[in-house]
């Protein structure tokens, strides 16, 4: 089964853009305002900077923001994994006494 694609018109560094996504309007749009708040704050920093060059950097800064939220979920999924591990361990054992 396909999913149904819909189009929304963005408007990203002062351009506007028309995306075709199988997500939710509203969703498609908040990642467009993403990348332009992004951008913007990038030209903010930087001065006058290209629009590619902008766009590249607001990229980056963004798979950075990812890779470390991936990082940080993994890690407490490992954790969560760890503790459930040892509480699993210590419920066995009062278990064994027990029974």
């Amino acid at each position: 089964m396909m999913t149904q694609k819909t189009s929304v018109t963005v408007r990203i560094a002062g351009e506007e853009h028309t995306i075709r996504a199988s997500a939710e309007p509203e969703y498609t749009r908040q990642c467009a305002k993403h990348v332009d708040d992004r951008i913007h704050q990038i030209r903010m920093q930087a001065g006058l900077i290209e629009g590619h060059k902008a766009a590249i950097l607001a990229a980056l800064s963004i798979a950075d923001e990812y890779f470390q939220a991936r990082d940080e979920r993994d890690g407490v999924r490992d954790e969560a994994g760890d503790r459930a591990g040892r509480l699993a361990d210590r419920i066995e054992r009062a278990l064994a006494r027990g029974g």
